[in-house]
């Protein structure tokens, strides 16, 4: 397959949340986030201010990982409010689920997996 210069805006991707439950236990949910194509120049931002905050170096107003899902998060399918019905993406869903501990993390982490070439290098012989 040819190679086209001009990409889609956004692409959809997997995500799975482990979330923890009563009991000392912890559940996998999984939604299709859309995620915003953003240039290479703005994700070597992001995984900059994402070392730098998992290294406890970032300035709070500088960087937070519920900042940099809202840039990258622009849909989904899969969420479900409690009765079981799909919820429409909004910026106020949005805000309400980065509210969950460790969400914007995990979705954050599961941007940058979308990101990895799927081949890898092989080890070389004699």
């Amino acid at each position: 397959m040819a190679f086209k210069l001009k990409q889609s805006t956004s692409y959809k991707w997997p995500v799975s949340l482990v979330i923890p439950v009563d009991g000392g236990k912890r559940e996998t949910h999984t939604f299709d986030a859309c995620f915003k194509r953003l240039p290479q120049s703005r994700i070597d931002e992001i995984r900059q201010l994402a070392i730098a905050i998992e290294r406890g170096r970032a300035d709070e107003e500088e960087a937070n990982e519920r900042q940099m899902v809202s840039e990258i998060l622009v849909g989904w399918d899969g969420v479900v409010d409690d009765d079981g019905e799909a919820v429409v993406f909004s910026v106020a869903g949005l805000a309400e689920m980065l509210e969950i501990p460790t969400v914007a993390n995990q979705i954050l982490r599961e941007f940058f997996n979308s990101l990895q070439s799927e081949k890898k290098p092989g080890k070389r012989g004699n």
